[in-house]
């Protein structure tokens, strides 16, 4: 993975998006960046945060994915993937379905995930910062070329969702304590129930992460 450091850019989803669209796909690539200004959250929301914080996307494959991993799980996989690894390094970090990192019952991150002629772009934002009183921050101390040192050697293990599943499983219960958007709706996940896509079961519909 090439791994490319912006001093500031508008959004790292968007910068990688538009430079495919213009130079074509050589090889993965990922953008990262301390600082953005109109970053993408989660259904189309922005993301913006306080300069110092950690902010990247990167493209590669969807032939790179593991066999048996879902598309549209893809944002549950990659950032879970994540979290093992400030797991290691000694965070309380976890993660609420589908693609927000938390510490205790406060969002400190999140991830987003699309797929464009078999390319598959993901884009993770993560507080290691101050913001305001409704995020935390990350909360260990970390060397960031270190971080994609090792996620990115975690990547491209292609390490199954089977085994994703297996872990994720025990730690989706936590997520039952919280809510989730689903159609616009806020809806409490207390009676979801993970099926081994990824998807949710609740309220008689199956729910996929869609992001």
């Amino acid at each position: 993975m090439e791994i490319r450091y912006l001093q500031s850019v508008d959004s790292t989803h968007t910068y990688l998006k538009n430079y495919i669209k213009q130079y074509g796909y050589t090889n993965n690539l990922c953008i990262a960046t301390q600082e953005q200004t109109s970053g993408i959250g989660s259904r189309g929301n922005s993301w913006l945060g306080v300069k110092g914080n950690l902010f990247f996307s990167f493209v590669l494959k969807q032939e790179d994915l593991p066999h048996d991993l879902q598309i549209q799980s893809a944002s549950i996989y990659f950032s879970y993937i994540l979290k093992n690894i400030l797991k290691d390094l000694g965070s309380n970090l976890w993660l609420k379905w589908p693609n927000d990192f938390y510490i205790d019952n406060y969002k400190i991150g999140g991830t987003i995930t699309s797929v464009s002629n078999g390319l598959v772009f993901c884009g993770i934002g993560l507080n290691l910062n101050n913001v305001n009183n409704e995020f935390l921050k990350l909360d260990i101390k970390i060397d960031v070329k270190e971080l994609f040192k090792l996620y990115f050697k975690n990547i491209e293990k292609k390490i199954l969702w089977e085994d994703i599943l297996k872990e994720y499983v025990i730690e989706f219960d936590r997520s039952k304590n919280l809510y989730a958007t689903i159609n616009n709706e806020k809806i409490p996940l207390i009676n979801a129930q993970l099926n081994s896509d990824g998807s949710i079961n609740i309220n008689n519909k199956k729910v996929f992460s869609l992001r």
